[in-house]
């Protein structure tokens, strides 16, 4: 088997067992649009059954074409829970180089293009990382063939065949964190046609014959969008609570740090914060500091509470260096739950993205 074969065969098959990795969240969510492009690699393909003028024996012959490019443009929905389904237009360029028959070499002008839609149905793995999302799929289509100023021996062809097509598809994305919805990506794609009879002209002739064997190995580079960021649901309605029988104690004092994307390092603002709160605790007959951790839905649920506990133990470790005793610091950590602002899963807020200080 071909290597490009084995590597769509391998693609297909390791899908379920990626699958259990998979989470709710995912860099896309409803509607989008993606464009790209790259480098077109062109197998050599078969020509069979050739007559010229309607004569001739019928033997066959390798067309061999250059390298060349190729770009697409698609439109799709994710479904929020992986998958995603699109409608892509491409178009396929690669001048043609020689054409072997009989052991002849016979070196020929020209181009092939080709171009049309496919339905392509991917699916985007998590593999818990927020910055990085692997993902396949494959798609069936329409694609015209065009033999375009086809020349050899001063005879020239030209004509444009419609036939089936397949694909698969195998890349990266990753998100980039300055425009929420935008994805870039690297991917690789397999390009099959199936076969066409082309009954075309030369000049003052007829020729026909049959293409096999139209493989293109792809190599591109894309941007994907989200049209439309998800809406945060808006925050449940506070109750007053009924007024107390005794004067209550006095309030906790609470102070609230933030954090860059998938980041627990502390910023000159956050130590500003963090100091103050360390000199308040001295003047407020303070008893116990809780230290509680949070991040945002992006990444996963694990990835998460891991996050939010080295953010808490790296703003406790300053409140000691800022002159606070150890024993009186109490650690929690709650990853993506309580969040400051409510959303949906898979989303990037930064005021969820914090630690707070609260002095008892």
């Amino acid at each position: 088997m071909k290597f490009r074969l084995a590597l769509l065969t391998a693609t297909v098959l390791a899908a379920p067992l990626l699958l259990p990795h998979a989470a709710s969240a995912q860099p896309v969510t409803g509607p989008y649009v993606s464009l790209g492009g790259g480098y077109d690699i062109e197998d050599s393909q078969k020509a069979k059954n050739i007559y010229v003028d309607g004569a001739g024996t019928g033997e066959s012959a390798r067309i061999i074409a250059k390298n060349g490019y190729d770009g697409e443009g698609s439109v799709g929905y994710g479904f929020g829970n992986g998958f995603r389904a699109e409608v892509e237009g491409d178009y396929i360029d690669n001048k043609l180089n020689k054409a072997k028959a009989g052991g002849v070499d016979y070196y020929t002008s020209g181009s092939e293009r080709r171009y049309g839609v496919f339905l392509n149905g991917l699916y985007d793995f998590d593999i818990g990382l927020p910055y990085l999302y692997p993902y396949a799929g494959a798609g069936i289509g329409y694609q015209e063939d065009e033999f375009h100023n086809v020349g050899t021996d001063g005879a020239f062809f030209q004509k444009t065949k419609g036939s089936l097509a397949y694909q698969g598809i195998v890349g990266l994305s990753y998100p980039i964190a300055y425009v929420p919805g935008l994805s870039a990506s690297v991917e690789y794609r397999f390009v099959a046609l199936a076969a066409r009879k082309f009954n075309g002209g030369f000049d003052g002739g007829s020729a026909t014959f049959k293409a096999e064997h139209e493989y293109n190995n792809q190599i591109n580079v894309a941007l994907r969008y989200q049209l439309f960021q998800p809406v945060p649901p808006a925050p449940a309605p506070v109750e007053a609570a009924p007024p107390a029988a005794a004067p209550a104690p006095a309030p906790s004092k609470t102070y609230l740090v933030f954090f860059d994307w998938d980041k627990s390092s502390l910023s000159p603002r956050a130590t500003q914060v963090i100091a103050q709160a360390a000199s308040d605790s001295k003047t407020n007959s303070t008893t116990t500091i809780d230290v509680s951790g949070y991040t945002d839905t992006s990444g996963t649920p694990d990835y998460n509470q891991g996050l939010s506990e080295r953010r808490a133990q790296a703003v406790a470790a300053q409140l000691v260096t800022d002159g606070v005793s150890q024993s009186e610091i109490e650690v929690h950590a709650y990853g993506e739950t309580h969040l400051l602002v409510a959303t949906g899963p898979g989303v990037r807020e930064p005021q969820n993205r914090r630690v707070e200080i609260v002095l008892q």
